[in-house]
């Protein structure tokens, strides 16, 4: 598989920088692409070719040909991105370039979403919606000066739908979907989908939407025996009562009401989420129940997630030309816990204790002063933030609390920062953009960030840009408060520590190539390089009379990515492809061993492949990403004593499918598809050095193996 992706990147690279020799025809810009407007970190909307930025762009068409019912589902195939699914809890994170959700930052309209640990960070995945998207967009590296804390990876901005084209756009989705081989028509097997959504253009001036969605996932059995299963056959121990992947119910409701008149726009938007995860314990138990006989019930749980989104946001002018932008926001995600005993033959529950684990309250505000010049080719920015997050989070297995044994207790978190960018158009061709911004904690020393972009436009279509950016990440609620201490563990928060920083450094280079109006090829090459200090992690630091371990500040991270993209459009063809290295040097510590420092490289190869017919209405699609061989070092007792060694996560590939088209003038679609075709559900983790350290292969849960789809939805627009 190595030597098959040098070779594919060989020819990439030799077939689209010699692209330039060949080009027939310049400057024919007939594609709506290029004329793409992007707004993240932009002092003001602007084409995606003047953005200082390299901004990378997901497409409303692009989602709605891999019919996708969540952000996880859309991510899942694009370069330096990983999706990280915990089948236990139900949730999918996100990683870019190696670093967990915590360092990336993900936002709807500019604003970041509430999380368990804060603000924007760690957000399940499978909890963003779909059905009001607009496009996404996307910039890897640091963005703390624009976006605040924990942009130290890069962002992800959800941008939502504010207008439509026609008065009146009413869209009704129904999807039905397998779950590996497990599926029955709107019943207790599959995934189910339900959507309504409408929007009306009152008049020139307001504009309204609502839209609701349910998504019943069913959850997946694998070798388990679900919620009635009470037999065990000593030949196959591991089939046993519950689930593989947990199942989950899920309500999104969102609504939208937007004033404009001139130079001035108001919108307010609210979101509303509801989910429900059931967890069926393994272990059955028996009982005496006199008159009765023996009932054999279980001790089961259900987890209950609710949020509420809400966002006022006003652009307008002040005297003379200088423009504004304020949003206010208040958010709030609760989650409940509510453990019970489920007596299996009767279908009894009883002994039901409810409590709330998780509590947090966001209140965020964020604005900007824009266009002080009238001269074009200046433009300065001054900005605000302001977050005041308040909550607590108690896991079901531990405390996360202000002291021992107090109980949950809420922590207050704020700070307030001020930012300024500026971008100078130094000619025609070549432009910067430097930023600072400095933030006011309550809890930790105040913070700074800063930037520099660079972008030079030369002749054939040549785009070249530059960034340096210095950013930080805050520590979360479990780094602080955790507080988990028994007879076997002894797990504790660490009040004092500090906030990590984190540079990071990008160049990248994009070719535009017309060789006439209906063939256009576009070709790109970039190289990142991140560095992490006082970087967090849980370590050993006493084995006696237990293992303590506790969050300190010791560690630190370096990553290089090196990555090419290729674009080829030719009549109703669109074919992208692209490679990424990816080299990981952590120095980890445990407290009583250190691992190697040494970069650990792995590779992302995707492609995706789409044909139109135009008269037929349909368009094929075909999506593939491999995800190398993962090494890393795991922490493993040997002797009694705490050792590093070399581990690697064997590589997989996934592969999507679809077919869309529209029946009765656009009234009716149809896409018909499945997900995740090689049947990917585990992957194995080897330890990749013998001898005294060789623990032999273990099993990751990555996916639920191959499914289908079907989804219609009915358009009815006047």
């Amino acid at each position: 598989m190595q030597n098959g992706t040098k070779a594919l990147l060989n020819i990439f690279l030799i077939s689209g920088f010699m692209a330039t020799a060949q080009e027939t025809v310049t400057d024919t810009i007939t594609t709506e692409q290029l004329d793409e407007v992007v707004v993240t970190g932009q002092i003001e909307p602007q084409s995606i070719k003047k953005s200082v930025f390299n901004v990378k762009v997901i497409s409303r068409e692009d989602i709605q040909r891999q019919a996708a019912n969540n952000l996880a589902d859309v991510l899942n195939q694009y370069l330096n991105i990983m999706v990280q699914p915990n089948s236990a809890e139900g949730r999918s994170t996100v990683s870019m370039f190696g670093l967990d959700g915590q360092y990336l930052k993900i936002l709807v309209d500019n604003i970041p979403l509430v999380s368990d640990t804060g603000l924007g960070n760690n957000i399940d995945l499978t909890q963003i919606n779909l059905d009001d998207i607009d496009h996404i967009e996307i910039i890897e590296g640091a963005m703390g000066v624009t976006h605040g804390a924990n942009a130290v990876s890069g962002i992800i901005n959800i941008i939502t739908k504010k207008s439509i084209l026609n008065k009146w756009e009413i869209n009704a989705t129904a999807q039905e979907e397998s779950i590996g081989e497990e599926y029955a028509p709107l019943y207790d097997k599959g995934r189910h989908i339900q959507a309504l959504r409408a929007a009306h253009t009152i008049n020139d001036n307001w504009f309204v939407s609502i839209g609701g969605n349910r998504n019943d996932f069913t959850g997946f059995k694998d070798t388990r025996g679900g919620r009635d299963y009470t037999d065990y056959d000593p030949a196959t121990p591991w089939v046993n009562r519950g689930f593989s992947w947990l199942p989950k119910e899920q309500y999104f409701g969102n609504a939208l009401i937007r004033y404009q008149k001139g130079n001035f726009r108001l919108f307010y938007k609210f979101d509303y989420f509801n989910e429900n995860i059931d967890f069926y314990n393994p272990i059955v138990e028996s009982q005496v129940v006199p008159g009765t006989g023996i009932l054999l019930f279980s001790r089961d749980r259900r987890f209950f997630t609710e949020k509420f989104y809400h966002h006022l946001n006003a652009v307008g002018r002040l005297v003379g030309s200088l423009d504004y932008n304020v949003s206010l926001s208040h958010q709030r995600q609760t989650r409940d816990l509510e453990q019970f005993n489920y007596y299996i033959q009767t279908g009894q529950e009883t002994n039901h204790t409810e409590k709330t684990y998780q509590d947090t309250e966001i209140l965020y505000s964020t604005g900007t002063l824009g266009n002080f010049f009238k001269d074009r080719s200046f433009d300065l920015q001054v900005g605000y933030e302001f977050v005041n997050t308040n909550g607590y989070n108690a896991a079901a297995s531990g405390l996360f609390v202000g002291g021992a044994g107090e109980g949950n207790i809420k922590q207050r978190l704020e700070n307030y920062d001020v930012f300024t960018a500026a971008e100078f158009g130094v000619t025609d061709r070549f432009s910067l953009r430097p930023g600072f911004r400095y933030s006011f904690q309550s809890k930790f020393d105040d913070q700074w960030s800063a930037s520099m972009g660079l972008r030079y436009l030369f002749d054939h279509e040549i785009e070249a840009r530059a960034s340096f950016g210095r950013s930080y990440r805050t520590p979360n609620y479990d780094e602080l408060y955790t507080y988990f201490v028994d007879s076997n563990h002894n797990v504790q928060g660490n009040e004092d520590l500090m906030p990590e920083t984190g540079n990071s450094y990008e160049a990248s280079i994009k070719k535009t190539t017309f060789f006439n109006s209906e063939v256009r090829l576009m070709n790109s090459l970039s190289a990142t390089y991140i560095g992490i200090d006082d970087r967090i992690e849980l370590v050993l630091t006493e084995t006696v009379p237990t293992w303590k371990y506790e969050y300190i500040n010791i560690d630190k991270y370096k990553m290089y990515n090196i990555a090419t993209t290729h674009q080829l459009e030719y009549h109703n063809w669109m074919v992208k492809a692209g490679v990424a290295f990816l080299g990981i040097s952590k120095r980890i510590s445990s407290g009583t061993a250190v691992s190697d420092d040494k970069f650990l490289t792995t590779m992302q190869f995707n492609t995706n492949v789409a044909y139109t017919v135009p008269k037929w209405n349909t368009t094929f699609s075909l999506y593939y990403k491999i995800n190398g061989r993962q090494p890393q070092y795991i922490e493993t007792a040997v002797n009694g004593q705490s050792q590093f060694i070399l581990q690697e996560i064997e590589s997989f590939g996934l592969m999507d499918a679809s077919i869309k088209k529209s029946f009765f003038s656009g009234r009716l679609d149809a896409t018909l598809g499945g997900r995740n075709l090689l049947d990917v559900v585990n992957i194995r983790s080897n330890v990749a050095s013998a001898g005294t350290h060789d623990t032999g292969s273990t099993s990751i849960l990555m996916a639920y193996g191959r499914s289908y789809f079907l989804k219609l939805t009915y358009n009815l627009n006047f």
